[in-house]
């Protein structure tokens, strides 16, 4: 037999468990917040403690040594961390970046796949309340990303280059390897090299060639070079893997006597400079750029601003065989 007088009492016990299931619910959204901020506080709408920090290929040591550190510093700060490389593909990128905002991540530590094709997925971040923090390269709009903090490309260009000039004595063939198209960076370093390297008339340039950042190409596009110019006395690369694939295919070829000069500071580098095969190399300091843009972040979190402009320059310092000593892994010791 039925018992409506029993049947309403269970319904609003049913009623008040619910009520019940969604005020704790509603109560734990701020719980993963790190200490002083709040999911409701500050500039970003995210409800996690999550950043999301996002690089090319840690293959190489640079991109590595920067994902580390932003790791380690958003760590200390008591954040949770992701950390994955979109392997200069903007098409993974996008995705990863879809994903940071559907978990609702705090921040996006970010060093791009393209200075044109990454405004699309910054701007869509930007848009879902996650901010964009971005490292080492930037991108060719401003007032999207809450950052963009990158180490002086000219700067260390031509303190690379004057170091390449004076180890040639202002004279001589010479070969350039450059870095990816898309990438701005390859861009102001080549032009930062030829604003020096022009002023002495007696520097040829024989060859040019992009190897992609990459030292397999580098070494291909070097073997292949040599074949058609033999008679070189220097060889510049925009960034450290392409300076050691040279320095591979110079030894291959049994040219001992050729000044490299690189651009990173990586510690491949510094111990070919130590050994004597490379000249020099222009330290861009990866873990600063990275820990500064978590630092930033992590202020922009509880506080709705960074206090910082969105651009922002770290010069770049000369690592030769006087100085080599004195740095490690993209940093001054």
């Amino acid at each position: 037999m039925n018992h409506p007088g029993r049947r309403l009492v269970v319904q609003a016990a049913a009623v008040m468990a619910a009520g019940l299931l969604s005020l704790t619910a509603c109560g734990s959204s701020s719980s993963d917040a790190p200490e002083g901020a709040s999911a409701s506080s500050g500039g970003s709408s995210a409800s996690s403690n999550l950043i999301a920090i996002i690089t090319p290929s840690p293959d190489n040591p640079f991109f590595k040594a920067e994902a580390d550190a932003a790791k380690k510093k958003a760590e200390s700060l008591g954040y949770e961390t992701s950390v994955a490389s979109h392997d200069d593909d903007p098409n993974k990128q996008s995705e990863l970046i879809d994903a940071a905002i559907s978990r609702k991540a705090a921040a996006i530590i970010l060093d791009n796949a393209g200075a044109d094709a990454s405004i699309g997925p910054v701007k869509k971040a930007t848009d879902a309340g996650v901010p964009v923090f971005l490292i080492d390269r930037e991108i060719n709009q401003t007032g999207i990303a809450k950052a963009q903090i990158v180490s002086n490309n000219s700067q260390g260009a031509q303190l690379a280059a004057q170091e390449f000039v004076k180890g040639m004595d202002g004279k001589g063939n010479y070969v350039e390897l450059t870095g990816k198209e898309s990438d701005t960076n390859a861009g102001v370093r080549s032009k930062g090299f030829n604003d020096v390297i022009s002023q002495y008339p007696d520097m040829k340039k024989v060859a040019v060639q992009t190897a992609n950042w990459d030292q397999q190409e580098a070494f291909s596009k070097m073997e292949t070079i040599l074949q058609r110019n033999p008679d070189i006395q220097g060889v510049i690369a925009g960034n450290d893997t392409m300076a050691l694939g040279a320095v591979a295919a110079l030894k291959a070829a049994k040219k001992t006597d050729v000044v490299v000069v690189g651009f990173d500071g990586s510690p491949d580098a510094i111990a070919q400079i130590k050994a004597g095969t490379m000249l020099a190399t222009a330290l861009q300091p990866a873990a600063l750029g990275a820990e500064r843009a978590v630092e930033q972040a992590d202020t922009f979190i509880k506080t709705g601003s960074t206090g910082q402009p969105e651009k922002q320059s770290i010069d770049c310092e000369l690592i030769t065989k006087d100085n080599a000593d004195q740095y490690g892994v993209f940093a001054k010791l």
